[in-house]
């Protein structure tokens, strides 16, 4: 009987133990979570009531923690168990209290250090590896004193990191603990408010506030452009630090939950970061005119656009698309901007007067210089402004002749159309400075005008990256228009001067047929500098070709008739009138050119500055 008695008992006996092992884990969990609790009870404890868990007893906190953990899963064996057990509400009141607790010490640690969880400081956690990389190759062989600064300011950097990873790691072990035990909303309802407070003070202490189209319209250029420089600053701060610390604490510390961490960001940093990215739109939506407010927005545009990958990875969440789509709608307003000021720019140069006189000697117009400096500013965002204009349609040739469109593109490879749009505003500033000389008429003068203002260009695509829109295709073919300009000037002007000089020099002529070639060349060479000397000649280099061609034309030519016909008429009376020049006052009176020195005094200007002393000196060399 006791064989077959056996297994019922058996069956009673080994049930009982088991409830009560229960039972005794549940009370013994109850018991050290009531000593514990109670102990930090700020309502029945003036101790608890001024003093922080975590910053008392680190240890202390972790059992504190590890007791409110056993106590829930203690409650869920009694609901599943005895649901109306007064243990269950006891253990109900003990977890209340707790909760108090763990709200209290995350709210301290939150508040506390503010310094420490500040988003630059916990931004910088991802990158100490490298910084303690970079510390640790110093040279061994630095000085003491060195070795001592940089092992001072590594100590610095750690201890600051160390306070800051406690800190996050405490207030990841509270809310872990909060959101297990059904107490997620007092959580985050404290860290929404504490977090959301620091990203907008960061925001308005970066400088960017709240502002509407009608206050942009009534600013000043000035106060504009120093907000615009202000929000330029902010992006970079903000995308380094402020939100890619803030997101970095939240994964951190709501890494338990994915749904909380994005509630929480997105609450904490999405009105701050839509202010952020909704200051341009308004900028470039504004009515301000400036010539500088192109390059603010270009500024602005790639502001956003090199930050692009940071802010879409950090307002990732599908609760921020708010905050992309203010970011890209920015950019495609500034966009639109950049595009419309480019063609007010050509449409200002379209409606520049073509019937308007050249000024100052044939020298760099107003317009060639400002155009240029603007095109060569342009330039420096060439990368920015190539996104820009990839979609937009290439200019028209409109009525301009084809022999202006010189396209900086090969069959092999088209031009980008940044480059077209830059080669087309220079095709316009350029009609327009053919249209200025059409109806001059000195045309020597209009070959300078052209030979300058073309040369201005050349010396602005090449000394800026305008050359590498353009290409050297393009700056050697208007390089070569601007010497035919400067060769049709030279052959214009002194085409006559270098024609009263015999193709033979020195063949054998009369007295009479050598005072005649000197009269004429005296004449000739008199009116003409009299006529040149009020030009201008802007560029040195330019200056001095132009002077050197100028010279080797003349100068030796007019020597070898010199020497060999002089003699021929040393016995002339008035003889200082007929030969006025030795061949070192011809070149002389050549290096003076193009400097805009304008003399009026009539046909014996250039003559009339020798003295009779330096032509008898001239002559005794005859």
């Amino acid at each position: 009987m006791s064989r077959y008695s056996s297994p019922a008992r058996n069956s009673i006996s080994t049930g009982t133990p088991r409830r009560s092992f229960s039972e005794s884990l549940i009370e013994q969990s109850i018991e050290a979570a009531t000593v514990l609790i109670n102990k930090w009870n700020p309502e029945t404890s003036t101790y608890a009531k001024v003093t922080s868990l975590f910053y008392e007893s680190k240890s202390e906190a972790m059992q504190f923690i590890r007791c409110v953990n056993d106590l829930q899963k203690s409650m869920h064996a009694l609901v599943t168990e005895n649901s109306t057990s007064e243990k269950l509400v006891h253990a109900q009141n003990l977890m209340q209290i707790a909760m108090k607790r763990l709200q209290k010490e995350f709210y301290q640690i939150l508040s506390m250090n503010r310094a420490h969880l500040d988003p630059e400081s916990v931004s910088a956690r991802s990158s100490r590896a490298s910084a303690r990389s970079s510390i640790s190759d110093f040279d061994d062989g630095g000085s003491v004193s060195h070795d001592d600064e940089v092992r001072n300011v590594g100590d610095s950097i750690d201890e600051v990191e160390e306070v800051s990873s406690i800190a996050m790691t405490d207030l990841r072990s509270i809310a872990e603990c909060m959101i297990s035990s059904g107490y997620a909303k007092e959580c985050i309802s404290i860290y929404k408010i504490i977090r959301k407070s620091i990203i907008d003070e960061g925001i308005y202490r970066l400088g960017v506030e709240k502002i509407s189209s009608s206050q942009i319209n009534k600013m000043d250029w000035e106060v504009l452009d120093r907000r615009i420089k202000d929000w330029l600053e902010a992006v970079k701060v903000s995308m380094a630090t402020l939100f890619n610390g803030e997101r970095i604490l939240c994964d951190h510390v709501f890494a338990s939950s994915d749904s909380i961490r994005e509630s929480c960001f997105t609450e904490i940093s999405k009105e701050g970061a839509t202010l952020l990215f909704g200051f341009p739109e308004l900028v470039a939506k504004s009515k301000k005119s400036h010539p500088e407010k192109i390059f603010r927005v270009l500024d602005m545009y790639t502001a956003i656009s090199t930050n692009w990958i940071e802010i879409d990875s950090i307002f990732s969440f599908e609760s921020t698309v708010t905050v992309r789509a203010q970011a890209l709608n920015s950019l495609n307003k500034l966009s639109d901007t950049v595009r419309s000021m480019l063609s007010e720019f050509e449409s200002t140069m379209q409606k520049d007067s073509s019937k308007s006189k050249i000024h100052g000697g044939g020298g760099v117009h107003t317009l060639t210089l400002t155009t240029m400096n603007y095109l060569s500013l342009l330039a420096d965002y060439s990368n920015i402004l190539a996104d820009i204009f990839a979609d937009w349609p290439p200019p028209p040739r409109s009525s301009l002749p084809e022999s202006y469109f010189e396209s900086p593109s090969t069959d092999d490879s088209p031009a980008p159309a940044i480059s077209m749009r830059m080669a087309w505003l220079i095709v316009v500033l350029l009609c327009k400075l053919d249209g200025k000389v059409e109806h001059h008429k000195d045309v020597c003068l209009s070959y300078i005008f052209l030979a300058n203002n073309l040369n201005h260009v050349v010396s602005k695509v090449q000394t800026s990256n305008l050359k590498y829109l353009l290409g050297e295709d393009w700056i050697a073919k208007h390089e070569e228009k601007m010497k035919l300009f400067a060769a049709n000037y030279e052959r214009l002007a002194w085409g006559p001067v270098i024609a009263t000089l015999p193709e033979n020099p020195t063949a054998t002529i009369t007295p009479a047929q050598a005072k005649e070639i000197f009269r004429k060349f005296n004449s000739s060479f008199d009116e003409t500098c009299r006529k040149q000397s009020s030009f201008v000649v802007s560029d040195p280099k330019l200056r001095d070709e132009m002077k050197v061609s100028l010279a080797r034309k003349i100068v030796p030519s007019y020597r070898e008739f010199y020497d060999a016909h002089r003699s021929n008429v040393v016995g002339e009376r008035n003889v200082g009138l007929i030969v006025r020049f030795a061949p070192e006052d011809v070149g002389n009176y050549l290096s003076d050119l193009f400097f805009g020195n304008n003399n009026n005094s009539g046909s014996t200007s250039v003559s009339s500055s020798y003295s009779s002393s330096h032509q008898r000196h001239s002559w005794s060399r005859g």
